[in-house]
């Protein structure tokens, strides 16, 4: 080979390292200014961080998961005990705006509405004569979670690396200059926090403490430190009262630890300021290079689990934001790939074990007074921040959602007794870092007792996918609560005779027939998620031989709960009545829980109430709020319409303002709601997920929901419930090529296939026959639907799939190949 040969050689494998290290990089050629939503988030589940890559005034905006307004506190409204039963007969009466007027009484609460996740603040650093610049570039490295700006002034190249580190609790941003005492900059912290104090010590530290705020008549008592130290390599450091100042430096390394007194939700008794100078001093003895390394073994160590190849085009060249206005009218398969790894990166920086779980912004919030005071709506969205967590192979991450659902387990036993006079437990549609479980906001949203039945599917759901029975049993008791509380709290309609929840609503939604108002019973929501508390506090009572006669009562209850309608217009009920308007493009279609998260719905086992779930979802419309976009991509990934659920991708891969009247997405890749939610981007990482694949429905089913511009892909390491790991799937055409799935259970291996397989023997496989047998995939049978006279229901029609049976080790892989 001559000369010319090897430096042709080097130049393309250098141009396709640099394309295939692109593919999982947020990149862009301009910094974020002062808007927020450009900047790029970086995370460890203590810590967050905004880093805009501002040029000559960096901005680095900071968060602790524990920093909230208030303290311990309770918001049951004891009043409602008295009501209810009047409450209940207004209902059945018909009198809907009487009866919400008096849950606005007597059930919402008169203290605290919830209290507020909140910022620390920002550290900032001024750069001397940095105003003019060349050769801008700024990235997120989500493979490696850091986040670089790079940019030339004169002859000299400045660069930044900043990460979470996900080994130590602190920040790190590391500055290099390419020349020798050519580093000169002002570092100091800036606070809206009121009750805060800045300064510097003799050790030059810079400090900020202070005390999080009073809200809704609750004191604001989490004592909050954060410190910022900087290693220099050359120059010269000093301070002010409230500064450090680095001069003609070559490279400086600052760390940020931050720290609260808070220990639990009951407890303040912690010291801050030990905390954060323990992380500091822990961190700040290793060197940069030490730091990075470690962090990007615990990174990806999570994040390499999982790999998706749709395939690349030049759209992949472009910048972020770039690729996202051209996303609608260009094939960038790229860009789906990376916006899915994108989602497992936010849960992996915002959730970690020992920490809070993720709330309506996941980790980074910036505003004293965030919108819905970014806590936690559990009437769908810090649901959907957990979809991707058992299925993208990050279950760690499922265990601070978890812990919390234990926790409110506790708190809602008091709710229940006081306010409903009930035993077990309950939470309403919202709940903060002190697991306030009573209403909030209004009746027309806050008149809703169903988290507690909701929330404990995850507990249940953790279980499906590990199989792990000490796990089981100590979750138990939480999900049995909430089973309870339903075997007090049902009552008899007086018309219809079946047993239902009363007061409630639809979440956040209301007929044309009650004139506004949103309270009824009995809605198609309460009753699929009933149905489920108790199928599955029954199948986990029986996996731990326990309760015997609770068992049997829950067995008894579930077959008087209201069965599913479908109505005048060929839909799935919202309302037990046939009220739905098909003109209603309401962003929450909570009815469709049974297709999803739920399983009550199906093509095989309900195809009626499967084609009324296409027909509802038809009639809402396609545009919406951003994380409504995203339950819409895992529906009709369910509804098995891989072209549809593209076309959601499509509309919540837009910027936001070209949808009217819906979300998008903000240039960082955030899910705009708007503002900024970001169940959206988990939502639409889980939806991916399930076109590709489900195992909520008696098997394994591989490319339900395949699109047509997807023919030919791989994916590896998505999980299954009953412990089974995907460790490749390939697939050409449309058609499955290639497939190993590992068996950590054993168990029976159920699989429906878009085209015959083999396995790599040569041996034949066996078509399935009858029920699984893996007590995994076993189904509670649904109440058969109630059919309007006035439907013309059509059934879809399905690709066909063949269906086989794989007998399976604990530990063992099968690999099968096409014919």
């Amino acid at each position: 080979m001559n000369k010319m040969s090897i430096i042709v050689l080097f130049l393309g494998f250098s141009f396709a390292y640099s394309q295939e290290s692109q593919n999982l990089k947020l990149w862009y050629k301009v910094p974020s200014g002062d808007i927020w939503e450009n900047a790029l988030p970086i995370g460890n589940g203590r810590l967050g961080a905004m880093i805009y890559g501002n040029v000559d005034k960096e901005i680095i905006q900071l968060n602790e998961h524990t920093l909230w307004s208030g303290s311990p506190n309770r918001n049951d409204n004891p009043a409602a005990l008295d009501a209810l039963p009047k409450i209940r007969k207004l209902i059945f009466e018909g009198k809907h705006k009487q009866a919400e007027k008096l849950a606005n009484q007597t059930i919402i609460t008169k203290k605290s509405h919830g209290q507020m996740f909140q910022p620390l603040g920002n550290l900032d650093l001024v750069f001397d004569g940095h105003k003019n610049y060349t050769n801008y570039y700024r990235e997120l490295d989500i493979e490696k979670a850091v986040a670089k700006t790079t940019y030339t002034v004169g002859d000299v190249t400045f660069t930044r690396e900043t990460f979470a580190s996900l080994t130590e609790r602190v920040i790190v941003m590391r500055i290099t200059a390419s020349k020798a005492a050519s580093l000169s900059f002002v570092a100091n912290f800036t606070s809206s926090q009121e009750k805060k104090t800045l300064g510097t010590t003799l050790a030059k530290d810079l400090t900020i403490s202070g005390t999080s705020s009073d809200h809704e008549t609750v004191k604001g008592m989490v004592k909050f430190k954060g410190i910022a130290r900087i290693k220099l390599d050359g120059g010269l450091l000093s301070s002010t009262d409230t500064s450090l100042i680095v001069k003609n430096a070559k490279t400086a390394t600052i760390y940020i630890s931050i720290a609260t007194n808070f220990n639990s939700y009951k407890d303040l008794s912690g010291d801050q300021d030990k905390r954060a100078a323990d992380y500091m001093n822990n961190a700040f003895s290793k060197s940069y290079d030490k730091l990075l390394t470690s962090h990007i073994a615990a990174h990806q160590k999570y994040f390499n689990r999982v790999k998706l190849d749709l395939g690349t085009t030049p759209a992949a060249e472009l910048p972020t934001d770039e690729r996202l206005k051209n996303f609608r009218n260009t094939n960038d398969p790229g860009l789906v790939s990376l916006y899915f790894q994108y989602g497992r990166y936010l849960l992996i920086s915002a959730s970690q074990p020992g920490g809070q779980p993720a709330n309506l912004q996941g980790i980074w919030n910036k505003n004293i007074n965030p919108a819905w005071d970014s806590k936690y709506t559990i009437n769908i969205n810090a649901q959907m921040n957990y979809w991707p967590a058992e299925r993208t192979n990050l279950p760690e991450l499922h265990q601070p959602f978890l812990e919390m659902i234990k926790e409110l387990s506790v708190t809602g036993k008091e709710t229940a007794k006081v306010m409903y006079g009930t035993k077990g437990w309950l939470a309403h549609h919202n709940t903060d870092i002190w697991r306030t479980t009573g209403a909030v906001d209004g009746a027309f949203w806050g008149a809703w007792p169903q988290a507690g039945g909701w929330l404990s599917q995850h507990l249940w759901e953790h279980y499906l996918y590990n199989g792990d029975k000490t796990y089981l049993a100590s979750v138990y008791p939480a999900i049995k609560g909430a089973a309870q509380f339903y075997v007090d709290f049902l009552v008899e309609d007086p018309q219809y005779k079946w047993l239902v929840v009363s007061p409630s609503i639809s979440p956040e939604n209301s007929p044309n027939a009650y004139e506004g108002t949103s309270i009824d019973a009995g809605t198609t929501m309460d009753n699929q998620i009933v149905f489920d508390i108790f199928s599955t506090t029954i199948r986990a009572a029986e996996a731990l031989n326990k309760d015997t006669d609770f068992v049997e009562t829950l067995k008894k209850l579930r077959k008087r709960l209201a069965p599913m309608h479908i109505g005048q217009y060929n839909q799935l009920q919202e309302w037990l009545d046939d009220i739905d308007n098909p003109k209603d493009n309401h962003r929450h279609i909570s009815h469709l829980y049974g297709l999803f998260p739920s399983n009550q719905i199906s093509a095989y086992r309900t195809p009626e109430l499967f084609a009324a779930s296409k027909n509802t979802l038809i009639q809402r419309g396609d545009v919406s709020t951003g994380w409504s976009m995203g339950w819409k991509v895992n529906w009709w990934a369910k509804l098995q319409d891989g072209n549809h659920a593209y076309k959601l991708i499509q509309n919540q891969l837009t910027p936001l303002g070209v949808n009217p009247d819906g979300g998008g997405t903000y240039n960082n890749l955030f899910d705009a709601h708007p503002p900024f939610q970001i169940d959206g981007n988990f939502g639409c990482t889980s939806g991916i997920a399930e076109m590709l694949l489900q195992s909520s429905d008696g098997a394994i089913h591989l490319l339900p929901a395949l699109p047509d511009v997807w023919q030919n892909g791989t994916v590896k390491g998505l999980r299954a419930r009953g412990g089974f790991e995907l460790l490749e799937m390939k697939w050409k055409d449309a058609k499955i090529i290639k497939l190993v799935i590992k068996s950590t259970l054993g168990g029976n291996l159920r699989l429906r296939l878009p085209n015959v397989l083999k396995q790599k023997t040569g041996t034949d496989l066996l078509d399935a026959k009858g029920e699984n047998p893996n007590p995994f995939y076993f189904v509670a049978e649904t109440p058969a639907a109630i059919i309007s006279e006035k439907a013309t229901i059509k059934l879809l029609e399905l690709k066909p799939t063949l269906v086989v049976d794989i007998p399976t080790k604990k530990g063992n892989s099968i690999t099968l190949i096409s014919n």
